[in-house]
């Protein structure tokens, strides 16, 4: 099984970590068919807070969005020359009066603890989100309706633009999705001490201000390749 160790004072390249995960997600599919192995080490050019490991918290930098996407992942998100494509969510609409906007979630997806990726678990994520952009959000949503576990529905109180730019970009952690059931068992600081989530590589240690080792998960959709809009 690959792992990720990430160390504060390693003299290594500083590399973005987003680009390590291109590369492998490439790697992985020229043969899918290989579990990851090997171990990768890079140097971060600043301290790795643990408030990196939990969305709802993250400050207002990109530099967190290294460790957030190694961790977890979202409805939509960036890719490399595209501002945001499909991830957890295979498919998303815009309502004609642009009032709501509909996600349906890929199938059979599931967090580092095998836990099922549900609808509960995206409104539950946006109500405790509360970094930057949370006022703006909440501000113009009004509700975020469960439809069914795969289809969730959020209606704005009025037309906004820029709904999607703040939802499913790196302008917030919003969409950013962490499991309910887990995070009501352990709470908001026992989820910094051992973060779950739905990203290519899941949490096994930290020594703060040292070190974080992380492992693959091949499970993860964005550790395979880009998941194709749905027909």
């Amino acid at each position: 099984m690959r792992s990720l160790q990430i160390g504060r004072w390693r003299l290594a390249f500083v590399a973005a970590l987003s680009c390590m995960l291109v590369v492998f997600a490439a790697a992985g599919s020229v043969a899918a068919e290989k579990e990851p192995a090997g171990r990768a080490v890079m140097a971060w050019h600043v301290t790795i807070s643990p408030a990196w490991f939990d969305p709802s918290s993250a400050p207002a930098q990109i530099t967190p969005f290294g460790m957030l996407y190694a961790i977890h992942d979202a409805l939509v998100r960036p890719y490399p020359g595209e501002k945001m494509g499909p991830s957890l969510a295979q498919s998303w609409a815009e309502s004609e009066d642009g009032l709501t906007y509909e996600f349906k979630l890929r199938p059979g997806l599931i967090f580092h603890n095998g836990d099922a990726v549900t609808t509960e678990d995206v409104k539950f994520s946006f109500e405790r989100y509360k970094g930057t952009g949370a006022a703006a959000l909440k501000d113009h949503v009004s509700e975020v309706e469960i439809v069914d576990p795969q289809v969730v529905r959020f209606h704005l109180k009025e037309p906004w633009p820029d709904f999607m730019t703040f939802y499913g970009t790196t302008a917030t952690a919003a969409g950013i999705i962490v499991p309910k059931k887990y995070m009501t068992e352990v709470g908001d600081d026992g989820f910094k001490k051992h973060p779950i989530g739905a990203g290519p590589y899941k949490f096994v240690s930290t020594k703060p201000g040292i070190e974080i080792v992380l492992e693959a998960f091949p499970k993860s959709c964005a550790a395979s390749p880009k998941p194709p809009p749905a027909p």
